[in-house]
């Protein structure tokens, strides 16, 4: 799936605030909302676009503004893998520190794994070699964690509970055609119950497949 296809991207550049809080909610916190938010998209597609991050969902860049009166700049990257890449974590440092070199700005790095591998956690690159160490960690959100949460995820009106809850059921049906039919008839009625705009549902509802 290319990310222009992925109802991630559109859903991350409507919804940050509630992606934000869902699945990295002291980040969440962290920020002043107040005075609002700046996609750099333009400038993360100038410092990654020779880079190959393997399937990914959504990439975007972001101007934030901490509660301390700081300036911060989000890297948001969700990723596919259906098995483990031994190369993710220097990837995401390579694009780490690029935007850090060229712009000069702080950065918070944050992952979402929408994998179906639930020991695949990468959330670190680190190397220590004679006497030079890095360790550059960054935040991750595994949607299998949140397995077993369905009727809390059920209860929530935050637009990224849906769509969790339809990628999980993605992921549950995807041997069974039939029952992922089903699963997404069931989705879209709820969504209609729920008094959710027509592009929310499709949106919410491709997560599917």
């Amino acid at each position: 799936m290319s990310e222009q296809d992925s109802p991630w991207k559109e859903a991350l550049e409507r919804y940050l605030l509630a992606f934000l809080a869902l699945y990295f909610p002291n980040v969440h916190a962290a920020i002043d909302w107040m005075r609002g938010y700046e996609w750099l998209n333009t400038e993360l597609r100038q410092v990654v676009r020779d880079a190959e991050l393997g399937k990914r969902l959504a990439d975007v860049l972001v101007k934030v503004w901490r509660k301390d009166g700081q300036e911060s700049w989000l890297l948001i990257h969700v990723e596919v893998q259906g098995s483990p890449e031994q190369d993710f974590a220097q990837r995401l440092f390579v694009y780490h520190y690029r935007i850090f070199d060229r712009y000069n700005r702080q950065v918070v790095t944050l992952a979402v794994l929408a994998d179906d591998r639930p020991n695949w956690r990468p959330d670190r690159f680190a190397y220590d070699l004679g006497g030079c160490r890095l360790d550059f960690q960054f935040g991750v959100a595994k949607l299998l964690d949140f397995v077993g949460r369905e009727t809390a995820l059920e209860a929530s009106d935050n637009p990224f509970a849906l769509i969790t809850r339809a990628h999980l059921a993605a992921l549950q049906t995807r041997r069974d055609p039939a029952l992922r039919h089903a699963e997404k008839i069931r989705l879209v009625r709820e969504l209609y119950d729920r008094g959710m705009s027509r592009n929310d549902v499709l949106q919410s509802a491709s997560s599917t497949g």
